[in-house]
């Protein structure tokens, strides 16, 4: 009998989210360009707005991409557009495809994160066959509607330090606090508006994604010292 394919180890480092709500005045591959030449350690396709058949060429733009530059590109809510697309995986929320019906369409082969609120619900995720998580809110955000009070950097210190898998910290992650996140033990870190922070421009969304990814190293350094 044959091995399945092993899971893909998540990469360590900032978790770029191209969404269709964030920056609109910038095309989608622009904008996905743009955070790639920042050198993130993956990136997520979060498509809200964009109609299904669209969407599909979208992500399969996008996870070319993606593939030329060697990051790992997994797509939000719709498992379907992950696999019609190639992407490295997939990522999916509370009201989305339950971790376990995502996992046995995904098969074993792709990465597979889960949005959680607390420990209990990363050991849910975790015996469904989620390979990572998505924890947060970590701060208040006005990117998305979120209806969890934030965990803050002690709660999600930890809710790391417990985890049998990597933790995506998300929600509210800007310039000011993303050292703080990794030095709080998370994996990555995830950020949707802060590289557009400074403009729709791509050589400062870049420029920005650096910086992030940056800090976000010096914290994780620092929690082993």
């Amino acid at each position: 009998m044959s091995t399945p394919p092993p899971v893909p180890r998540l990469p360590s480092g900032l978790y770029a989210l191209c969404d269709d709500t964030v920056a609109p005045a910038m095309p989608l591959l622009e904008k996905a360009a743009a955070l790639l030449d920042g050198g993130p350690a993956l990136l997520q396709l979060r498509l809200k707005r964009t109609p299904a058949r669209e969407a599909v060429a979208a992500a399969r733009a996008v996870v070319a991409l993606c593939r030329a530059r060697g990051v790992p590109c997994l797509v939000n809510d719709r498992v379907d557009w992950a696999l019609l697309s190639g992407a490295d995986g997939a990522h999916v929320g509370e009201e989305d495809l339950p971790v376990a019906e995502a996992r046995a369409l995904l098969g074993p082969g792709r990465l597979l994160g889960a949005t959680v609120r607390s420990l209990e619900d990363l050991l849910r995720a975790h015996a469904a066959g989620a390979d990572h998580v998505g924890l947060g809110p970590v701060f208040s955000t006005r990117t998305k509607s979120v209806d969890a009070p934030p965990l803050g950097l002690e709660r999600l210190a930890q809710v790391c330090a417990a985890s049998p898998l990597p933790v995506v910290a998300i929600a509210g992650i800007t310039a000011q606090n993303i050292r703080a996140v990794g030095r709080a033990g998370a994996r990555c870190a995830a950020v949707v508006s802060a590289p557009f922070a400074g403009g729709e421009v791509p050589a400062r969304v870049a420029a920005a994604v650096r910086a992030l990814g940056a800090d976000f190293d010096k914290g994780r350094a620092l929690r082993s010292l």
